[in-house]
């Protein structure tokens, strides 16, 4: 699996996301590109929070665990967790440039070995780390066709 650890994976989704454009339409889903930008930025923040959190056991965070950082790429149209839910319209090119700063701050931090719990999966190695950040990227530039 592609770690966006990995300078080769960091790079390709910045080109990737580099390819979007204003015009850019999904092939699946009700997000627009402005959105899917916005949206992104959600599970990087989480990673990059420093702030203390506990994660809170639930059977939905076990069951799926694995699915988030294996080689199984995601179905279409999977439901989206409430708080990552992008109704409103944003500017694409500024969450564009929001959620590149964020690739760039995670993709810097490949050396770290402490991590704060995920909220609702719990405790990931950075290797797992690496390959959920990437993976849920590489859902949605495939969702837009880059």
């Amino acid at each position: 699996m592609k770690s966006l650890f990995d300078p080769n994976a960091y790079q390709e989704i910045k080109t990737r996301l580099e390819a979007l454009t204003h015009e850019s339409n999904p092939s699946w889903g009700k997000m627009n590109v402005g959105q899917m930008v916005t949206h992104c930025q959600f599970p990087l923040k989480i990673a990059l929070s420093s702030k203390p959190r506990k994660h809170k056991w639930n059977l939905i965070g076990f069951l799926f665990k694995k699915s988030l950082y294996n080689d199984k790429p995601w179905k279409q149209g999977l439901p989206t967790a409430k708080l990552a839910k992008i109704t409103d319209q944003k500017d694409f090119l500024a969450e564009r440039e929001k959620l590149t700063s964020m690739v760039d701050a995670f993709h810097i931090k490949k050396e770290q070995t402490e991590w704060q719990p995920h909220p609702m999966f719990g405790t990931f190695t950075p290797e797992q780390w690496g390959q959920l950040e990437y993976k849920h990227l590489d859902h949605h530039l495939r969702q837009f066709g880059v």
